[in-house]
């Protein structure tokens, strides 16, 4: 049970945190009410995340920047975007439907292939959902405790004032303002999809974004760790990953989620499927990864030579695999992750997100901006 020193000292350490958290997140509020500055170098920028939608290119980076490109990557369009905040993901899983999301906790919609986009959420909306859920989870919880033997009432109090805790670290955190990062983005379709970020945030949707719920409840992570991507394994299976070697599997398209034992104690900073069915890749920190080929049960270590953090990956339709990282890290492999063959980019600036334009040629994005490559690493 919680001495009064313990709540004394949290709340000292939650004002102060909170003082020093105001004048970053004072700042987050105005970019998320700021559109986007139209540039010419928004493709020679940072940027973080990639996807195609059809067969048209889409990017997200920093300062509200979202570019699409109709050739390949060759050249490129700035979408018209409602912030200027950093984004970190985007899902298109259709031609013209497209979400993306980023600092703030704002989520973004496109109806027309990236070229423009509207605000469906942002951290202030995202703390109001939070603070709903947690003040359900505590009703049930003080009847439970009512309701309990005696002899288990001290456990369900002393989870009682964990999330009662909680609840004030949100009430406290909007009051504050709109400063977590939503972190990766997957749509099943036009109209189901999920959100995930820092400190356990998940959000669901079922008609394409009008509503948005706090789905974080369906997920056994009471520490909220971070959540850092989200993706779909052929064979339908959804996994997300995190920090501390947090992953999570549901095999109902959302609906539950199970944690699943983790062959890593670091930080997961992606997770993608290898194109055969119950097969997962999750990958991180100082270039680990790791592959299971049954959804999570068992894992192996794949060894590469890159001692740099793996931020993304893709698979051509030849199945080749390639990871890219910092410090200019691209990893393939042509034996469906056995093994990878790892080079380093010259110019060693950091890779966020990969795109395969055909079976040796790929696109990169991260620092600088866009890069194209081949897979072994000459510029095409």
């Amino acid at each position: 049970m919680a001495t009064p020193f313990k709540r004394k000292a949290f709340a000292a350490l939650l004002g102060l945190s909170l003082a020093l958290a105001s004048p970053w997140a004072a700042a987050v509020s105005d970019v998320l009410e700021t559109p986007a500055r139209p540039t010419s170098l928004a493709d020679e920028s940072l940027l973080t995340d990639s996807t195609y939608a059809g067969d048209r290119m889409v990017a997200v980076g920093e300062r509200g920047h979202i570019i699409y490109s109709d050739d390949q990557g060759q050249t490129w369009q700035q979408g018209k975007v409602p912030v200027a905040t950093t984004l970190t993901g985007v899902s298109f899983p259709t031609p013209k439907q497209g979400w993306a999301v980023g600092h703030g906790a704002v989520i973004l919609h496109s109806s027309d292939g990236g070229e423009t986009w509207e605000k469906q959420l942002d951290g202030t909306k995202a703390a109001d959902l939070v603070i709903a859920t947690m003040k359900e989870q505590i009703a049930e919880l003080e009847q439970k405790v009512e309701d309990a033997p005696d002899d288990q009432k001290e456990d369900l109090q002393w989870t009682l004032e964990g999330m009662q805790f909680s609840l004030e670290d949100a009430q406290a955190d909007k009051e504050v303002g709109p400063w977590k990062p939503l972190l990766d983005v997957w749509f099943a379709n036009d109209r189901t999809g999920f959100a995930v970020g820092s400190y356990g945030f998940l959000f669901r949707t079922d008609d394409g974004g009008q509503t948005w719920r706090d789905w974080s409840a369906h997920v056994p992570n009471p520490d909220r760790f971070h959540l850092n991507g989200i993706a779909e394994i052929t064979g339908g299976a959804l996994v997300i990953v995190g920090e501390a070697g947090t992953i999570f599997l549901s095999t109902d398209r959302g609906d539950t989620w199970q944690r699943v034992e983790s062959p890593y104690t670091g930080s997961f900073f992606g997770v993608m499927g290898t194109g055969d069915v119950n097969e997962i890749l999750a990958f991180g920190l100082r270039g680990h990864v790791f592959m299971s080929t049954d959804l999570g049960r068992s894992w192996t270590t794949v060894p590469n030579d890159s001692p740099n953090t793996l931020n993304s990956g893709a698979v051509a339709e030849d199945g080749r695999i390639t990871l890219v990282g910092n410090g200019g890290t691209v990893l393939v492999s042509s034996n469906n992750a056995e093994s990878f063959r790892t080079y380093f980019r010259s110019d060693r600036q950091g890779v966020m997100s990969v795109l395969p334009v055909s079976d040796e040629e790929l696109v990169l994005f991260g620092e600088g901006g866009v890069k194209h490559t081949d897979i072994n690493g000459r510029n095409p």
